[in-house]
């Protein structure tokens, strides 16, 4: 029904009641059940509590109390704590744009007080007892209860039933209560956290190092399926655990990021998320991860979103790419980096390692400050180059004079050798040849050396289908997806090479588009490094552009969408990969098509030049689509396979 406007100019302007203001703030604040529980444990975390404890009935509609043991509110103080805009935590305008805590507003009690029934009970340090009061009366009297503070919440909304109407079930309910605990526990490690539920303990989280609490919140899927990440440049550091994209999930359900201890669901780090994962993971799959990002307070703004679910970067290009570099060095580890592996679990499942800090392959700090001290430029795909092929000589075959071999492209021919066409003519195995395979086998073992000398990814042994290679290294048997990893390897070989240097290809007819202010004067602004990447766009009026030039990869691309979408990340981040991501999958099929296909017979220095190929390449524990490239079968797992010592 339309408003009658002749009707609507005859009201008069008058002030609302006090009731109605807090409960239209409230509806700002409190979504739901979990709001209350969220902006209660940022409450009890500001007060210095070292242990929380949360309770909910029916979802949290019927009953929400939250206990802590921090420094109690002093029993004058009760009737100011439930006042709107008041607050302990910020005096004036210069503390609010360094704010260190996680509230500063002081509108959640007076909100939460609107639309439920609230009561307070609390005990400072230095009072003999406890105090309660109940915010509908305001009455406070003598209670007991040991230092720290009790709130609860009682019938949610019933005072605004037209919110009431719009929850979910009360199990709905209850799991997001419990999803707002673990977001807020995961990031305050110090501090133990319990969760009940009905009246039964659902989750406990002791105090724990920040590690250990991000595995709790991750899930045991985890404990073996992440990477570590590390990074500081100047005031901005980065740590965390990034899953591990053989790990990746169909949702997006275990993405935890924390700006200064507060959880965070920001369009610019989850852009630079998407982007380090990118060229490791297949489709629409997501990543799993739990990261802190600690910067200077007065460097973000955290009074930008009602719920305090966004921030605002003073240098949001430099946060950008600092979160980018750093997560995607850590997830395109080399193939055979301490951790790397995806172990066989006894009942046969992948469950991918993880390394450590300063453990061989894991991307140091020094190399990423030095980058990110450079100026700010477009980032391109790929900013981890390819190291050079290692051409070890270590292989039993090499030793009974063989030459190396060309496997499908010249991308694999180590340094100084010559290619040998395969051995067509060699028998077949088969299970009549099983003693001529094993004198093959026993001729080509590798060299006796100790554990420390061996390759990660070991030496080869065998074939297996004509699909996968069997590998010998520290650890036991290593099982390579042999398609799955020469395509890595070319993929990244073919991306070193487009990247130094992006052949132009100019259109004889401009594609033209129409753009708005904005995207006209980022094409301005931005002309050199967009011709840097292979894309010439110019305006022809103040609102159409046009594109004279593509990257040759890209000659039958759309160039209209394509320079649309590269503008419009300048726009949000002022940096785009969407030209080099476009190229990466031209790229990709190309690798696919070039890796050695199932069934290739390969000579074990082939073998071993793969081997040696995947522990120097990024991103080579998966493939161009997000598969694994290779698996470890410890020999622990071998000897409870065939009950050895039993």
């Amino acid at each position: 029904m339309s408003p009658d406007p002749d009707r609507a100019s005859a009201r008069p302007i008058r002030l609302l009641p006090g009731t109605l203001i807090d409960q239209i703030a409230a509806g700002e604040v409190i979504e739901r059940p979990a709001s209350v529980v969220k902006e209660l444990l940022e409450n009890a975390i500001d007060a210095g509590a070292s242990r929380i404890e949360v309770r909910i009935e029916d979802g949290g509609v019927r009953r929400i109390a939250v206990s802590d043991d921090g420094c109690g509110i002093p029993p004058d103080q009760l009737g100011l704590a439930l006042a709107r805009h008041a607050t302990s935590k910020i005096d004036s305008l210069a503390a609010l744009e360094e704010v260190g805590t996680l509230g500063f507003r002081g509108e959640a009690l007076a909100s939460i007080a609107s639309v439920a029934r609230l009561r307070i009970t609390s005990r400072a340090e230095d009072q003999p007892h406890a105090w309660a009061m109940d915010a509908d009366t305001g009455e406070i009297a003598p209670a007991a209860a040991s230092r720290g503070t009790t709130i609860e919440v009682e019938d949610l909304f019933s005072r605004t039933p037209a919110r009431r109407k719009f929850l979910k079930s009360d199990a709905t309910e209850a799991a997001h209560c419990l999803d707002a605990f673990r977001r807020v526990a995961l990031a305050h490690p110090a501090v133990g956290f319990s969760f009940h539920s009905e009246g039964r303990r659902t989750e406990h989280w002791p105090a724990a190092d920040w590690a250990q609490r991000a595995l709790a919140g991750l899930g045991d899927e985890y404990r073996h399926a992440h990477r570590v990440v590390q990074a500081d440049v100047g005031p901005v550091a980065l740590r965390g655990l990034a899953g591990s994209p053989t790990a990746s999930r169909a949702r997006a359900d275990r993405q935890y990021f924390y700006v200064n201890g507060r959880a965070v669901r920001d369009r610019l780090l989850m852009h630079a998320m998407r982007q380090a994962y990118s060229d490791v993971l297949h489709g629409d799959r997501q990543p799993a991860y739990a990261l802190f990002l600690s910067i200077d307070p007065r460097a973000v703004d955290v009074n930008v979103h009602p719920a305090k679910a966004e921030v605002r970067f003073r240098e949001a290009q430099a946060v950008h790419r600092f979160v980018y570099r750093a997560v995607e060095e850590a997830v395109r580890a080399v193939a055979g980096a301490a951790g790397s592996a995806v172990p066989l679990s006894a009942h046969g499942s992948p469950d991918t390692g993880s390394p450590v800090p300063g453990a061989p392959g894991h991307a140091p700090t020094q190399p990423l400050a030095s980058r990110l001290q450079q100026p700010l430029t477009l980032v391109q795909a790929g900013a981890a180059a390819t190291a050079p092929t290692v051409t070890t000589a270590a292989s039993a075959a090499s030793r009974h004079g063989r030459d190396w071999s060309l496997l499908s492209t010249e991308f694999y021919r180590p340094h100084g050798a010559t290619a040998a066409a395969p051995d067509t003519d060699a028998p077949t195995p088969s299970a009549a040849s099983a003693g001529s395979v094993a004198s093959r086998l026993s001729a080509q073992d590798p060299p006796p050396e100790s554990a420390r000398s061996i390759p990660p990814l070991g030496y080869a042994l065998a074939q297996l289908h004509g699909v996968y290679l069997l590998a010998q290294n520290a650890d036991g048997l290593v099982l390579v997806d042999m398609h799955a990893a020469h395509e890595r390897v070319v993929y990244e070989k073919l991306k070193a090479q487009a990247e130094r240097g992006v052949a132009l290809q100019r259109l004889l007819v401009p594609a033209t588009f129409r753009a708005d202010a904005a995207d006209v004067r980022a094409a301005e602004e931005h002309r050199e490094a967009l011709l840097a990447l292979g894309l010439d766009v110019a305006p022809l009026s103040p609102s159409t552009l046009a594109v004279r030039a593509v990257p040759a990869l890209l000659s039958h691309a759309d160039a209209a969408a394509l320079a649309q979408s590269v503008l419009g990340d300048l726009r949000l981040t002022g940096s785009s990969r969407a030209l080099a991501e476009s190229r990466d999958a031209m790229l990709s099929t190309m690798a696919c098509h070039a890796a050695v296909r199932a069934h290739r017979r390969l000579s074990i220095d082939e073998m071993n030049a793969l081997l040696r190929d995947m522990e120097s390449t990024a991103g080579a524990d998966q493939c161009n689509h997000g598969r694994p490239t290779w698996m470890q079968l410890s020999l622990d797992e071998l000897d409870r396979r065939f009950m050895r010592g039993r």
